[in-house]
């Protein structure tokens, strides 16, 4: 009930926000009629918008995004041509017939203010609606992200009304108020006609305002009047819906302990494994890779251990050469390793890159595409990497997030089989070398995180202007050096939500990052043709310092959408100046991360 509460307060302080200003001539322009014949439809037209969009959002993910700019464009000439009606009724007369005879059975008979009159005011709400949805606040965003990564639920679809409600509630009440008003204007000194225009002016000049991204730009960053801190406060009180986390930092609980190796035979201690839970079922995978589809009841009597991953994630990929190897060393004592493959980025979403990954690395036991997130939702998971170790009964015994605590993990496993009666288990524990990406992080903690390039999570960005959101510009490197953790763009460039996309050949990214590795998610052009790069550290050739994906002199090639191992220093973790330039169009950039 208080987060209904809350959603709905989000809604109601929607009216307030700064990026709902050009907005409000569309409400107003129509306050002097009649309430129920023009202000219940418009509002039932922007629930309606806002219920498209919250329901793609739910089922769309990544592609919502595009869509919605699309709904915008759309909007912004509708939106246009009222406000050109309400300016110039005659020309706009003209211009909207086709529109005002689709929209008379929605809308009073045409009067005396020609066009205007004659726009169905369901349509108007509509189109208002798909510009209010974008940018009414982070109490919106919230609920569409939790939607959008979770699923369509009633928990969902409750927050949604609740928070239409109340934005539907704050301008119904602005209709009413404003009708009223201007009823008295009108008696009192007959400035109808110049109402109406003064309100198409308005409309022009808040579509201007919205073409030139000024309401999701400049007027968002206004602080005078903004609802952000309230709504922020609000969004405090709510408990985030089962978003992913970024991958979380390597939980170095064994810092310092030497590694682990095969002629270490002392016995797992003994220890209280308690029940989580049970197996949650695995039917919402979208498919399985190295198997046919697993059900909690067919595992009956095995051990399982569940990974939750995804093939761009570092510490996923060094984790691989344990699970490979647990899976080969218990298989005949009833252990079944599987992987539950959550993607981060669209791209991973594709089934045929998912498999590609699961080849290149290596892997061989089960893993399941869990495109949707259902069986993420099922274990209630926050993370990648996140291993549950699951009895021969079927419950869940054991967790761990993150790298590291691998001596503890296969522990774990030897209990399990032995409580399942398993007697001849392979002693010691494994201690394998991955190589390239799957090599363990360096013995000092990097202090350089992961750095999303995406609008939408992007931070640290030093290139003059900051970030133009999904349009092309010409960046230019950073007006002074880089600080630690901070990036810049160089050339022209489109940042989009989660990624920034090359639109001509020699552009650059500038990193200064402290860690031993510097890797980057990257993608060749969209038509799939591969993108050379070159890599500068210092200022100079990587030489020694080269990662997996470069040689000596810093040369690369991106020829798929995966995880670039770019730097690897010999000595250790050192503060260094990372630049990356790319030599042909096209190149697709996501994510820096580090070890």
């Amino acid at each position: 009930m208080l987060i209904l509460l809350i959603a709905y307060l989000g809604g109601v302080l929607t009216i307030l926000s700064p990026c709902i200003l050009p907005v409000l001539p569309f409400v107003f322009a129509r306050a002097d009629r009649p309430f129920r014949s023009h202000g219940l439809p418009m509002l039932l037209g922007m629930a309606l918008a806002f219920a498209a969009v919250a329901t793609l959002a739910a089922v769309g993910g990544g592609w919502i995004v595009t869509l919605n700019e699309y709904g915008r464009h759309a909007a912004i000439a509708l939106l246009a041509l009222f406000g050109l009606s309400l300016l110039f009724p005659g020309v706009a007369d003209r211009l909207s017939r086709p529109l005002v005879a689709l929209g008379l059975r929605m809308s009073e008979p045409r009067g005396t203010d020609g066009a205007a009159s004659g726009f169905s005011p369901l349509l108007l709400g509509v189109g208002t609606g798909l510009l209010w949805a974008p940018c009414a606040g982070p109490i919106l965003g919230l609920i569409l992200t939790g939607a959008a990564l979770n699923g369509a639920s009633a928990g969902t679809s409750l927050l949604l009304l609740a928070y239409a409600a109340g934005a539907c509630t704050s301008l119904a009440a602005a209709l009413l108020f404003g009708g009223r008003l201007l009823s008295v204007k009108k008696r009192s000194l007959h400035i109808g006609e110049w109402v109406r225009r003064a309100a198409g002016a308005a409309v022009l000049v808040g579509v201007g305002a919205i073409a030139l991204g000024l309401d999701t730009g400049l007027l968002a960053r206004l602080s005078l009047g903004t609802t952000s801190a309230l709504e922020q406060a609000l969004v405090d009180r709510i408990k985030k819906p089962g978003k992913p986390q970024p991958e979380p930092v390597a939980l170095r609980e064994d810092a310092g302990l030497a590694r682990v190796s095969d002629n270490r035979t002392a016995p797992a201690p003994a220890r209280e494994l308690r029940v989580e839970g049970r197996l949650p079922s695995l039917a919402g995978a979208t498919e399985w890779i190295n198997s046919a589809p697993l059900a909690p009841e067919a595992l009956r009597g095995k051990v399982v251990l569940v990974d939750f991953w995804t093939y761009s994630c570092i510490n996923c990929l060094r984790t691989l050469p344990y699970l490979r190897a647990w899976a080969e060393k218990y298989k005949d004592a009833g252990l079944v390793v599987i992987g539950v493959h959550s993607p981060e980025f669209a791209f991973e979403k594709q089934p045929a890159n998912v498999r590609k990954a699961v080849q290149d690395l290596g892997i061989g036991f089960p893993v399941a595409l869990d495109n949707d997130f259902a069986i993420w939702r099922g274990f209630d998971n926050q993370a990648w990497p996140a291993f549950y170790f699951i009895d021969a009964e079927g419950r869940i015994r054991h967790h761990q997030f993150g790298e590291n605590r691998y001596d503890k993990a296969e522990q774990v496993i030897q209990q399990l089989l032995a409580e399942a009666g398993q007697t001849r288990i392979a002693a010691g524990l494994v201690a394998p070398l991955g190589q390239g990406t799957q090599a363990a992080p360096g013995a000092e903690p990097a202090l350089s995180g992961e750095t999303y390039l995406g609008h939408e999570r992007a931070h640290g960005f030093a290139s003059p202007g900051g970030i133009v959101r999904d349009h092309a510009k010409a960046y230019q490197p950073a007006a002074s050096a880089l600080r630690t953790n901070q990036w810049s763009l160089a050339g022209d460039w489109t940042v989009e939500a989660e990624r920034a996309v090359l639109n001509g050949a020699n552009g650059r990214i500038a990193y200064r990052f402290q860690a031993r590795d510097l890797h980057l998610v990257l993608g060749p052009a969209a038509n799939g043709k591969p993108v050379r790069f070159r890599v500068l550290v210092d200022g100079k050739p990587p030489l020694a310092d080269h990662g997996s994906d470069t040689d000596a002199q810093g040369y690369g090639v991106i020829d798929a959408q995966k995880l670039y191992q770019l730097v690897r220093q010999a000595e250790g973790s050192r503060e260094r100046l990372f630049e990356i330039e790319f030599l042909d169009a096209g190149a697709q950039a996501y994510a820096f991360t580090f070890g």
